[in-house]
Formats: structure tokens, C-alpha cells, sequence
């Protein structure tokens, strides 16, 4: 930083705050940067002393921006985000899908839609390179409007904004997990080969749920508000994986969604009533940025993965 030519390092230096700023701790960025704390934390020393003033409050917590820092974050990001566009659009023009998508999905969802994907989109096109952000539906919707990722699937409705562009959507069923020998198995209807039970003769039974703040638990919680019941449950601050995986052995009740069901023998996936509920999702795109060839085609290699997937029976 001693002259004003720029340099990869500089985009660098940017992506290092950025990071900091998302985790709000020094030591948590620097393990998600693969770096040494004490040589992260030397680095934003050095930085905020090029700058003459704070980007982060120190706290007990771990750090905070400062008025400051929020407004020169506001611009990094700006800045990085035209730098990634420029790259993708240059090398589009050589014609090879190639380049750096970057991805955002939530965790639980991801991890069984996305690999399939992964796998035949590096095998099409190896030049490419996807970049995955593991965040919830709220963080992910900030995360296209301040343009740092590509593409996203997250749960909508989104948050009214001109900033963002809402792709193609889809209804992805939430389901309750159960093994084929529990007892909620006598309450279970048979319609045109799809199993459901009322969400009142399942409330009769022990379930084990993900915390409210979570989209399927908050969606669970509202199901059976709805019903004026209030749920067996000992266990509701468990992830949605954690708490299908108990299910699957017999220990509860749990919900998940039709896209992360795991096929195994002696285990049900039931709809909740005859009508079911679901979640919608969408694709979710950064409104007037540049849309790389490889992000088109990783997109629709994710839209078609969701579509088989969530028209695939229980």
C-alpha cells in the first residue's frame, strides 16, 4: 500500500475486512481464512493505521465496525463486486465457461442439492470454479444486495428491495420423518400413493424440532399454533440434520424438507394434512450486475437438480 497502483493484494487486504466484518471476530475470520490469528490481527492493525482511524471496535465480543468502517465496507464491497463482474465478463468473451461463481445457499439444504450439481458442473466445465457461502435465508438476501455473491437459494418472500433480483421459484414440501414402526403410523392416510397424517393426530407424539429462529422451525411452530396445539418436545433447539437423523432411529418425530429427504429402509415421510405445507424458495440474483456464462450455467444445472428433486416421491 505504498504507492496508489492496485494489485491483486489489494482486493486481498478488502476481502480480509469483509471477512471480519461477517464473523465479528478476528479469531473466527482468521480460522475461515485459513490464517493465523496473530497474523490477521497484525494486518488490520496495519491497515487501520493507513487509513488514521478505526475500521472495527474492540469488545468483549470481538469487534464491531465503526461508523467509518461501515461506510468504507459499504464501497469494498462495491468495489470488489465490479472487480469480480470485470474478470467474468473478460473472460466470457474468450468464450470458455470459466471463472468464479459464487454460490450462497443455507447449510442444511445445501448439502444434499448441491454436490450432485458440483459434480457434473466441474466435470462439464473444469476451467470453472464455484465458491460456496454457507448462510440463512436473511444473510444470504444481504449478502446479493451487496452484490458478494452470484447466485443464491434462499427462502422467500425476500425483503422489498430494487437490488435484488428474484429467478426462478419453487415449493419445496416440509415433511415429517418418522420411522415405518412409530406409532403415528396408525393415523396415516393413503391418497394416490402419497402418505399423510393430520398435524393433530401427530401432536400426540413426541417430535424433536429445530429452534424457532430457523425457517422450518419457525414453520413448525406456526403449523401447530395454528391447530391451538402445543407440541411434545423436549428437544427444539436441535438442526433440522441432527433432529431427522434422530427420527430416522425411531426416537421422535421431526420435520425436514422434501429436498433433503435421505432414503433409507424402515423410515416414512409423511405430509402434514391432506393439503401439506411448504416453503417457497427461490433463485436470487444481484439486480443490474453482470451474469457470468458459468453462473447461467450453474444456475440452471441447479434448477434442474431441484425440479427432479422436489417432484421425487417419499
Amino acid at each position: 500500500m505504498a504507492n496508489d497502483e492496485v494489485t491483486d493484494m489489494d482486493f486481498q487486504e478488502l476481502n480480509y475486512l469483509l471477512t471480519i466484518a461477517q464473523e465479528g471476530s478476528i479469531s473466527k475470520a482468521a480460522e475461515r481464512l485459513f490464517m493465523a490469528q496473530a497474523s490477521l490481527s497484525q494486518f488490520l492493525r496495519q491497515y487501520e493505521a493507513s487509513l488514521g482511524a478505526p475500521i472495527f471496535e474492540r469488545t468483549n465480543r470481538g469487534v464491531r465496525l465503526t461508523p467509518a468502517g461501515e461506510a468504507f465496507l459499504a464501497r469494498s464491497r462495491q468495489i470488489l463486486s465490479l472487480y469480480h463482474q470485470a474478470r467474468s465478463e473478460f473472460k466470457d468473451i474468450q468464450g470458455a465457461v470459466s471463472g468464479v461463481v459464487k454460490f450462497g445457499t443455507a447449510s442444511f439444504r445445501g448439502r444434499y442439492l448441491v454436490p450432485a450439481v458440483l459434480k457434473r458442473f466441474y466435470r462439464e466445465h473444469p476451467d470453472a470454479q464455484v465458491e460456496i457461502t454457507e448462510e440463512n435465508s436473511v444473510g444470504l438476501e444481504q449478502l446479493i444486495r451487496d452484490g458478494a455473491l452470484d447466485v443464491a437459494l434462499a427462502a422467500v418472500p425476500v425483503a422489498p428491495s430494487g437490488s435484488i433480483e428474484v429467478g426462478e421459484r419453487y415449493h419445496d414440501e416440509i415433511l415429517i420423518v418418522a420411522a415405518d414402526d412409530h406409532p403415528v403410523m396408525r393415523f396415516v392416510h393413503e391418497d394416490a400413493g402419497r402418505h399423510w397424517v393430520e398435524l393433530s393426530d401427530a401432536a400426540a407424539f413426541e417430535f424433536i424440532l429445530s429452534d424457532q429462529s430457523t425457517r422450518l422451525g419457525h414453520a413448525a411452530f406456526t403449523a401447530f399454533e395454528r391447530l391451538n396445539i402445543a407440541p411434545i418436545c423436549r428437544n427444539h433447539h436441535m438442526t433440522a440434520a441432527f433432529a431427522a437423523a434422530m427420527a430416522r432411529e425411531g426416537l421422535g418425530l421431526a420435520l425436514t424438507y422434501r429436498s433433503c429427504m435421505v432414503p433409507q429402509e424402515h423410515v416414512v415421510y409423511l405430509s402434514c394434512g391432506k393439503e401439506g405445507l411448504t416453503l417457497e424458495l427461490a433463485l436470487l440474483y444481484p439486480r443490474g450486475n453482470y451474469r457470468s456464462r458459468a453462473t447461467e450455467v450453474f444456475s440452471r444445472m441447479l434448477h434442474e437438480n431441484l425440479l427432479r428433486v422436489l417432484t421425487t416421491s417419499p
